[in-house]
């Protein structure tokens, strides 16, 4: 899930460099491994903590709403809707670190001169990685 957040921000960010009618040809590319960025940030185990102390009361609310109900289509609706509660506060919860991740790799790029950010893992060949100076740049503001 955390993956798929990650990549999803990033290809929203390319769409919107493309979509702007920049040039590729006249950027200065730079490739970044955004998990390893994600795992070295700071407030990262924090956060998983908290997150799955909310998966943990969400399954027993879960528990307990379904158990409350009869029927199977009762029971499978106290499911969807409990699931998606707790998708929307992992959300909550990560998104501080995505804005730490975005603001790290816009000082990171612009001090280096790159004008375009890509995930390393969709790049064959190319780019250069300034994934551990993003790293550094978010364990500068512990």
């Amino acid at each position: 899930m955390v993956r798929k957040m990650v990549f999803v921000c990033l290809v929203a960010v390319l769409c919107s460099v493309v979509a702007s009618g920049v040039a590729l040809a006249d950027e200065k590319i730079a490739i970044i491994d955004p998990q390893k960025v994600l795992f070295n940030h700071p407030k990262f185990q924090e956060t998983q903590k908290q997150i799955q102390t909310m998966m943990d009361k969400k399954q027993q609310e879960t528990k307990m709403a379904m158990e409350a109900v009869k029927g199977e289509d009762e029971q499978r609706r106290v499911f969807l809707q409990k699931r998606q509660e707790a998708a929307i506060e992992e959300q909550k919860l990560m998104e501080s670190l995505f804005k730490d991740i975005d603001m790290a790799i816009r000082v990171v790029a612009q001090a280096k001169g790159f004008t375009l950010v890509l995930d390393k893992n969709q790049v064959f060949f190319g780019g250069a990685d300034i994934t551990n100076d993003v790293v550094l740049e978010l364990n500068k503001k512990k």
